[in-house]
């Protein structure tokens, strides 16, 4: 049986602040045959203080005379789009997902829209009240690892740890390492938390994936691992499902020249399917460990393989010698791995050219 690639198509603040636009790209999405689209919800108040200047990325895709609180402020949607969209993804039938930035934006998704999953950022990984606030609405948790070491992940997963299984502690350090260590904790983080590898830059350089780190993190914390990709065309993605990935996200769009400042690291609808098509492709072709001919192949043994024939004209009593037997096609004779033991033997009966010996 195949495996299945959750793929998230990250339709992130790509609509510019417009419902008909983030309509589309779910249509998008839709049609690329992603499991999932994800948004981010927000309030630029609650998100970045009114003098945050903007990430290097930011400023070379957008005006860069307006600050960050100006840029994310008309990137905004508000309960009512949420709703609509959720409704929409519905009707459409492809998940909503989205990754809340503030505790308001938590509360809304996990508990107003009663959505299964959270996506948390890298950049909230150690945003610990965030994180605890997630767990304890007991929903699933996609967490991205940008800029982080195994330590802050560790971290994060304590908390997180906590906030599923706590009953009446009250936060504090000492509490999240005792949960993270918990055997309880731990089957909550095994059942709940999916680790997306990631590197944080927009657009990231193939020499700064590093794809390895994502398999350190399922094999260091035994949880499931994916990839959030932010290079350019699909090649990363891909090769990440090859690698084992559970869950790829990747950002989209419906054209890169539209302005914003995640466009241009985005792939269009066309590389979406693209991509898709591919990871489902692989999916299928990673099949057993197992090493053994597959059903398909073996109609083909007998013309791949070679047998033993002779050489030229034997006669009856003559002995087989190199001069005379050779390993040729088809494979449905002798074995070559008998040529030693049939050196030296007498023939039984007479044999012409390329007749396979008995």
């Amino acid at each position: 049986m195949s495996k299945h690639t959750y793929i998230i198509a990250e339709a992130g603040v790509n609509h510019n602040g417009s419902l008909e636009m983030a309509k589309r790209l779910i249509d998008a999405a839709v049609e690329a045959r992603a499991d999932a689209v994800k948004f981010q919800t927000f309030k630029a108040e609650g998100l970045v203080s009114k003098h945050a200047s903007k990430a290097e990325y930011q400023k070379k895709f957008t005006d860069a005379n307006e600050s960050q609180y100006e840029m994310i402020k008309k990137l905004e949607l508000n309960e009512e789009a949420h709703h609509e969209l959720i409704q929409y993804c519905f009707e459409k039938n492809i998940d909503f997902l989205s990754t809340p930035f503030d505790m308001d934006s938590v509360e809304l998704l996990a508990h107003k829209f009663n959505l299964p999953a959270l996506k948390i950022s890298s950049g909230d990984l150690t945003n610990m009240p965030l994180l605890y606030k997630a767990a304890t609405s007991q929903k699933s948790i996609l967490l991205s690892t940008g800029l982080a070491t195994l330590g802050d992940i560790e971290s994060a997963l304590g908390v997180i740890a906590f906030g599923y299984v706590n009953e009446d502690e009250q936060p504090s350090l000492d509490n999240f390492n005792k949960a993270y260590l918990s055997q309880k904790g731990q089957l909550a983080l095994q059942e709940k938390v999916t680790l997306l590898h990631c590197t944080t830059d927009y657009p990231t350089q193939y020499e700064d994936v590093h794809l390895n780190k994502m398999t350190t993190l399922s094999h260091a914390f035994g949880l499931r691992a994916g990839y959030s990709d932010h290079t350019i065309g699909i090649s990363v993605p891909i090769a990440a499902v090859a690698l084992g990935a559970v869950v790829i996200e990747k950002h989209f769009t419906m054209d890169r020249s539209l302005p914003g400042p995640d466009q241009q690291a985005s792939l269009e609808p066309d590389e979406l399917q693209q991509m898709v098509k591919s990871i489902r492709e692989i999916e299928k072709s990673l099949g057993s460990f197992v090493k053994g001919p597959v059903e398909s192949e073996l109609k083909n043994k007998n013309a791949a393989r070679k047998s033993i024939v002779a050489a030229r004209a034997i006669r009856k009593g003559e002995l087989f010698t190199e001069d005379n037997i050779v390993l040729k096609r088809p494979g449905n004779g002798l074995s070559p791995n008998l040529y030693w033991e049939m050196l030296g033997q007498i023939s039984g009966r007479d044999y012409e050219i390329d007749e396979l010996l008995k």
